[in-house]
Order: structure tokens, then sequence, then C-alpha cells
């Protein structure tokens, strides 16, 4: 793709998510317009699916806990895993982290949270590669919003955050009950029932927890 910023721009809207009215987003509004036209660039760049373009319910769940309570994030070195529109990163930087980095593999996320953090005022670093491979970096808190929804990166994103967890790495994580979210080594630390969309969701309202991810499943 030769301008990911334009693409974006042309498929989506500036929005605030339900659940973080402080945050403004380039997001959908329909779903099917964006998935074909992302899918009629995929054949010749290989691009993922636009999951940078929806504000999911663990993302908006995580975000809302860090502005809540900014005590978590102040002054800290933090890290935003498969951070899709950079809505969790963005969040950390308001409130107050030393520094934020958004991580997702996706060439368009990426240009997508260049495009969110420039509307938020935020001052994020970004980063385009697999850091599942990696044993770990200079981050005092990771967050990872909905990435148990299919195997196996769920399975692989589980035993890397808690192997950054077991080297003193605090790590939250946010899901709405996705099928592949691990069932043990979990602290509830906030509970938000966030407004969604049947065109992403099963239902209108998800449920959805801030786990602290402990290093032993148990």
């Amino acid at each position: 793709m030769n301008d990911p910023a334009a693409f974006i721009r042309a498929q989506t809207v500036i929005a605030a998510p339900p659940l973080v009215p402080e945050v403004r987003l380039h997001l959908a509004t329909e779903v099917t317009p964006l998935w074909r036209a992302t899918e009629a660039t995929l054949a010749d760049d290989d691009v993922p699916p636009p999951y940078w373009a929806f504000a999911w319910p663990g993302g908006q769940a995580l975000a809302r806990y860090l502005l809540d309570n900014p005590e978590i994030v102040r002054g800290r070195h933090v890290l935003d895993f498969a951070s899709g529109s950079g809505l969790v990163a963005i969040a950390a930087a308001r409130a107050g982290a030393a520094t934020a980095t958004a991580a997702d593999i996706d060439p368009l996320a990426a240009a997508a949270i260049a495009l969110n953090a420039e509307a938020n005022g935020a001052t994020l670093s970004i980063v385009d590669e697999d850091l599942l491979d990696r044993p770990g970096g200079t981050w005092d808190l990771v967050l990872a919003g909905d990435v148990c929804y299919e195997q196996p990166m769920a399975g692989r994103t589980t035993a890397w955050l808690r192997r950054l967890a077991a080297g003193g790495v605090e790590v939250l994580i946010g899901d709405p009950g996705r099928t592949y979210r691990p069932t043990a080594g979990l602290v509830e630390r906030a509970r938000h029932v966030v407004r969604t969309s049947l065109d992403l969701e099963c239902r209108e309202r998800q449920e959805t927890v801030v786990w602290q991810l402990l290093p032993d499943g148990g």
C-alpha cells in the first residue's frame, strides 16, 4: 500500500469509543465496507484484517482503568502489546507514563496508531516487529487488550506475558471473556460493561475485566 495514512483517513471517521470519551480515534463506521476495502489490498500486500479500526472491549476497559487510576502508569515505561488503534498506549501517555510504546505487526495499524496519537496530542513510540520471540524489554508495565480470541496466538502471547511477569514486569490484560483467555493465575483489577456493535460481537454490551496476569498459572 503506497499511502496507508490516506487509506485510513478515507475509510474511517474520527470518533470517541463509548467507554473512553476523552480519546478520539480513526474508527470504522461500517464493518463490511472497510473489511472489503482491506481485502482488496490483501491480495497484493498481505495486509491483516483491519482490527486497528475498531475499539475492542478489552482495550476500552484497559484505557478506562488507566485514565481512572493514573498512578498505575505515572512515571513508568509502558508497552501496549497488539495495540491495534493505539487506544491503550494513548491512555497510558495521557495518564502520565514516562514512555508509552505501541506494538503491532500490522503496518496499517502502525499508521493508524501514528494518526491517532497525533489526534490526541500523545507522544508514542511505535514498534512493528513480533515481540513474542524477544525475551523482554525495558518496560515496567505491559498492557494487552483482547489478545485471547484465537489460537495459537493466545497461547504464545500468554506464555510470553507470563515470562515477563516472572521477570518483575506488571502485566495487565483486558478481556471480555474470549475463548482462549487463561483461566488461572489471574487477579481481577477492574470490571466494566462496554457498549459494542452486533456487527462485531454477539451482544450489544460486553462485561469486560481488567486482569493482572501472574507468572504462574497455578
